[in-house]
């Protein structure tokens, strides 16, 4: 298919132009016109940008791109980022907040899914968005057993901070760098599910007696450039592979 068909889909659905963020949302290195394979990855990087060409693709969509508003020289890494997708033919595609968000493939729609969650509210501000959402268990978990079926869906490690309920039936999630929603309104809710942890937001859960369970950024955010990916490939006939390149945290 037509790279600018894809690309306008793309706006479209993710309602990229909508919403405000650091990120360089949208198509950030032109590739080819024609489109038939399509690779996704969490992160812009050279790892990506290899597998990519490996892969034989003509896009590469990302959830974290190379643009944070900040304008940089081209030059040594930054250049040969660049480069490396302009001299074998790829084009970068990269959503941010808007994959976070979005109600059917965004990575925190798709956590809440993953944990049946029911009577869903929006939660957590970032940047004058609410990007997280909110809701209530089935039934009521341990905190323990939470953990484990998190580390077993997502495939990696699960860190729990048990200052407070033991047994979680209501959870407010934010994917990625969560702990910036510990002051707002938390104590609502038995759990805190978010991805990367920090010693500020250690002490924070510990004086407020919340308990949080960091699942980390990378293993929180696989999810939504995924099924992003699978539903470019079924709606416009593309090969479409995900790139899962892991990062510790």
């Amino acid at each position: 298919m037509k790279q600018k068909e894809l690309i306008t889909f793309l706006e479209d659905y993710l309602k990229v132009k909508e919403i405000a963020d650091d990120s360089l949302n949208g198509l950030q290195v032109e590739g080819p016109e024609e489109i038939e394979r399509i690779v996704t990855a969490v992160d812009a990087g050279i790892s990506s940008f290899q597998a990519a060409v490996e892969e034989g693709a003509q896009l590469l969509l990302v959830h974290h791109g190379l643009f944070w508003g900040t304008s940089f020289a081209l030059t040594g890494v930054y250049y040969q980022r660049i480069r490396l997708l302009v001299e074998n033919h790829v084009g970068l595609y990269a959503c941010h907040l808007p994959l976070d968000m979005h109600p059917e493939v965004g990575n925190n729609a798709l956590l809440a899914r993953l944990l049946q969650l029911e009577e869903l509210v929006p939660f957590g501000e970032y940047h004058g968005r609410t990007i997280g959402l909110a809701g209530r268990l089935p039934v009521a978990r341990p905190l323990p057993e939470l953990a484990t079926f998190l580390a077993d869906q997502l495939e990696g490690e699960v860190q729990a901070l048990d200052f407070g309920a033991q047994e979680i039936r209501t959870v407010a999630l934010v994917s990625g760098a969560g702990g910036h929603v510990m002051d707002q309104g938390l104590e609502r809710f038995d759990l805190l599910l978010t991805g990367e942890s920090s010693h500020s937001t250690y002490r924070l859960a510990e004086d407020a007696h919340q308990s949080v369970l960091f699942a980390g950024h990378y293993a929180t955010e696989t999810l939504g450039i995924r099924a992003l990916g699978d539903l470019l490939a079924e709606r416009f006939s593309l090969h479409h592979t995900f790139l899962d390149l892991p990062s510790p945290y």
